[in-house]
């Protein structure tokens, strides 16, 4: 499973779903948006955290969430 996670600094739901990943044992990549604004080019919202399993935008937390049970 490849996960791909765009954060903002300090995002509350960022760092939640940064934690439910590590704690299900998923290795993610993190794209901070603030330290490259560029990639929100590539996001079709603006909202943190966008979260992206297998090439397949999944949404935020609640998206997360869903798609891991």
């Amino acid at each position: 499973m490849n996960v791909l996670i765009y954060t903002k600094q300090k995002c509350p739901n960022c760092t939640s779903a940064k934690q439910l990943l590590k704690s299900k044992g998923l290795m993610y990549v993190e794209r901070d948006v603030e330290a490259n604004p560029a990639l929100l080019e590539d996001l079709p919202v603006r909202q943190m955290p966008q979260i992206f399993i297998d090439g397949q935008r999944v949404g935020g937390l609640a998206g997360l969430i869903e798609a891991l049970k």
